[in-house]
């Protein structure tokens, strides 16, 4: 089962399931922190570099 991991910009959480994942961002979202959904292996690949949010423009 794939797992993933929601990132925001202070923190990653632990590995959830997709459903999971899903409410943790709509929780963030209704708090008005921006929340990112990547799998556990981008996570890792993550972890020791800088986020870049990604913009719109």
């Amino acid at each position: 089962m794939e797992r993933y991991v929601v990132r925001t910009d202070t923190l990653v959480s632990k590995p959830l399931s997709r459903k999971e994942a899903i409410e943790r961002v709509k929780s963030y979202a209704k708090q008005g922190v921006s929340a990112y959904i990547v799998s556990e292996d981008e996570a890792q690949r993550l972890k020791n570099s800088e986020f870049n949010k990604p913009t719109w423009e």
